[in-house]
This record gives C-alpha cells, sequence and structure tokens, in this order.
C-alpha cells in the first residue's frame, strides 16, 4: 500500500503534465506555418527560421536550466518556465509582423521551452526515482508524445475553426491558468527538502546525493569517448525528431496534399505510437544493454525514413501516397515506435557512466546537443524546400545521419554492472 501511495509517482504524474502541456505547444510550430506564411506574406525559409533561432536559444538554455535546477530546485524551473511559455504564446495573439515572431516565439517562448524540459523533467525523475527509473524516465518522456497527440490535433483543430490568432490565446491561457497552479502545487524539488524518500531508497545505502549531485563536471568526463558517443547521437536525434519531422511533416503532408483531418490524424497516430514506444524503451531499459537498445532505434529509424524517400522522389509515387492515406498511418506507426525511445536508454547510460557528477548540468550538456541538432534539423529542410520544392535531399541526409547515429551507439563500452 505505502509504495503505492509513494509521492515520486506525483511527481512523475505532474512531471509528465507539464511536458506535455509546454512542449505539446513547441510541438505545435508546424501547425502553424501555412498560416503565418499567408498571414505575413512570406516564404517557408523565413517561418522555418523562427524554428531555428528557436532551436538555438532552447539548446543554449539547456546547461544553463540544468545548473538552475541545481541551484534553485525543479519546481521554481519548472513554474517559472512554463509561466514564460503561457505568456509569450498569449502575446503573438498581438503581433503585427514576423519579426515579432522572431521575439515572441523564437527566443523569449524558447527560454521557457528550455526550462519546462525533458532535462527539468529528466532531473525531477532520477532524484525521486532510484527504483523503476528507467520506467519513470519513460514514463516522463512520453508526455512529450501525449503533447503531440493532444496539443497538436487541436492546434490543427483550432487553426482551421477560429484562426490561429485565437488558437494562441486559448494556448496560452491554458498554460497560465490550468498547468501553472497544478505544478507549483504538487511539484516537490527533491525528496530531502519534502521530508520524504526517494522510492527505491530503502534497498539503497545512502551516500549523500546533494555533495554528489552539486560536484562540478570535470573536463575529463566532458571529453572522454563515452560522453561524446551519446551526444553525438543525440545531437542526429534532434536533427531527425524535434528538427525534421516535428517541423516538417505537417507542411509536408500539406505539400503532399492531405486534408487537415488526416494530417492531424496521422500526427496523433504518430504521438500515440510515440508515447507507446518510449513506454516499452524505457521498461527494456531496466533490464537490457542500452547501447544495443540505442543502435536498434537509431538503425530502424533510418529505416522508416527510406519509406518517405521512396514516395517523395516522384510525383507518380507521391501521387499514391495521396491515394492511399494508409501509407500515411504506416509511416506514422513506425516512426513513432522509436521516435522518443531514445531518451530512456540514452539518460539511463548518461547516469550509469557519469554516477555522482551533478545530474542537471550533465543532463543540459546532453540536451543542447538534442537541441542544436534540432535547429538544424528545422532550418535546413525549410531553405531546401524553397530551391528544390521537395523534402526529398532533407530525408535522405536524415537517412545518413541515423546510420551514423548507430553506429556511434553500437561502439559505446559496457557498464559496469554494479548493481
Amino acid at each position: 500500500m505505502g509504495k503505492k501511495k509513494h509521492y515520486a509517482w506525483i511527481i512523475l504524474a505532474v512531471s509528465f503534465i507539464g511536458v506535455l502541456a509546454a512542449q505539446g505547444v513547441r510541438f505545435s510550430f508546424g501547425a502553424f506555418m501555412a498560416s503565418w506564411e499567408d498571414y505575413f506574406s512570406t516564404n517557408r525559409g523565413t517561418v522555418s527560421a523562427i524554428s531555428f533561432v528557436s532551436f538555438l536559444v532552447f539548446a543554449v538554455s539547456q546547461p544553463i536550466v540544468g545548473r538552475l535546477i541545481d541551484k534553485l530546485g525543479v519546481r521554481k524551473v519548472f513554474v517559472i518556465s512554463t509561466f514564460i511559455v503561457g505568456a509569450s504564446t498569449l502575446l503573438s495573439f498581438f503581433v503585427t509582423s514576423v519579426w515579432q515572431l522572431f521575439v515572441l516565439y523564437g527566443i523569449i517562448a524558447s527560454l521557457g521551452f528550455g526550462g519546462a524540459s525533458g532535462v527539468t523533467a529528466s532531473v525531477a525523475v532520477t532524484k525521486w526515482f532510484l527504483k523503476k527509473q528507467g520506467l519513470a524516465l519513460g514514463l516522463v518522456e512520453a508526455g512529450f508524445g501525449a503533447g503531440q497527440m493532444v496539443i497538436v490535433p487541436s492546434s490543427l483543430f483550432l487553426i482551421d475553426a477560429y484562426g490561429w490568432k485565437w488558437t494562441v490565446m486559448i494556448l496560452g491561457v491554458f498554460l497560465i491558468l490550468v498547468i501553472c497552479p497544478i505544478l507549483a502545487i504538487f511539484l516537490k524539488s527533491e525528496p530531502s527538502k519534502a521530508g520524504l524518500t526517494a522510492l527505491g531508497s530503502e534497498n539503497t545505502i545512502n551516500v549523500g546525493s546533494s555533495t554528489a549531485e552539486h560536484k562540478p563536471v570535470s573536463k575529463p568526463n566532458l571529453a572522454n569517448r563515452k560522453f561524446w558517443f551519446l551526444l553525438i547521437p543525440f545531437f542526429i536525434c534532434g536533427v531527425t525528431t524535434s528538427g525534421l519531422m516535428d517541423t516538417h511533416l505537417i507542411p509536408f503532408t500539406q505539400f503532399c496534399g492531405f486534408t487537415p483531418a488526416v494530417t492531424g490524424a496521422a500526427v496523433s497516430t504518430l504521438a500515440a505510437f510515440n508515447i507507446f514506444g518510449t513506454l516499452v524503451s524505457g521498461i527494456l531499459a531496466d533490464r537490457w544493454s542500452n547501447k544495443k537498445i540505442l543502435a536498434f532505434l537509431y538503425f530502424t529509424r533510418a529505416a522508416t525514413i527510406v519509406f518517405l524517400m521512396i514516395f517523395s522522389s516522384d510525383p507518380g509515387l507521391m501521387k499514391l501516397f495521396l491515394d492511399y492515406p494508409v501509407l500515411l498511418f504506416v509511416f506514422s506507426i513506425s516512426f513513432g515506435l522509436v521516435d522518443f525511445a531514445t531518451v530512456p536508454p540514452t539518460i539511463k547510460l548518461l547516469s550509469d557512466y557519469f554516477k555522482g557528477q551533478s545530474v542537471g548540468l550533465l543532463t543540459g550538456w546532453l540536451f543542447m546537443s538534442h537541441q542544436l541538432g534540432a535547429a538544424l534539423g528545422s532550418f535546413i529542410p525549410g531553405l531546401l524546400f524553397d530551391q528544390t520544392n521537395s523534402y526529398q535531399l532533407s530525408f535522405m541526409i536524415a537517412f545518413v545521419l541515423l546510420v551514423v547515429a548507430g553506429i556511434f551507439s553500437a561502439l559505446l563500452p559496457k557498464v559496469p554492472q554494479h548493481r
């Protein structure tokens, strides 16, 4: 009974909700691209540049967020960041030119995205879960997929029904009046400050977590092979997920001619299987070799990109793609299963390789690489589309990068069996 009621599960649920809401708004960027192109009379490259700036700001913020978490705690960082996202989204209602979106979304909101992110949620989980940590990481990471499944299709529906301006108003009010109070009331930064213990701590000797967590990260840790063989594939993960697919999948389907209803359903399907894949990955991370899991995920993701490469290579094949929407759902299912599933084994390996180091700062550096990849993955396909009127070259580049990520993951060293 006591284990079922452990407060760690409340932390997990609240972190899940926070990630769902804040990152769901971020993932909705692709839903607004066509509307912004029309409203501001601009091209896809310019709108993609907003996403590029956003991801750069997001990336640079990650180590800073990690350090702030170590100093201020998860709760303050999460609440303030979510409020910033909500306020910036709401204020987007009043913009009259595209440069204002660069400031509001590209800079201010993205600072909030950086705080209400996987870094904050992952640190919360690693502090509250000593037992079932892989499962907890998978569950909280599923919040990203849930955000895609709930917020993105909702944004598409609201834009189609009421226009993009009223959509950002609704999203901003939701974050400020609903999500921020939930985080402020229920989130606790760490067990000791709440007068509690982490889940599984009864079976673990406490060696002074606060000292370990606040230990400065030494230069060798950031320079050794293990760190870079985690960081480079995670950078490529950012290029191909948050960058390419989360930003350009909706514009790609619109370019192919799919209706908003089909596109929304496909995004929801991808998100649903994203959640399932992430949960399975989290469960396996506690049981199997995480480097093998990562290699399998990256190679499989490369295979799913081949699917899009084929159907975007020829007008006849693209027409076949449009005539049979089930093919789009096949891609959504296959890509969704390996989308965010890379996060639990990556964070688990980071935790195992660098025990005793600053959890927030190390995680921040790792997620910075992901967002730098996302910045390039969102911006370059937009430029290439303007030049070629196609996403074919972008898909080819993504395929090659994912094969490289799979090789790097396979070459990671084994984790010592210390448990």
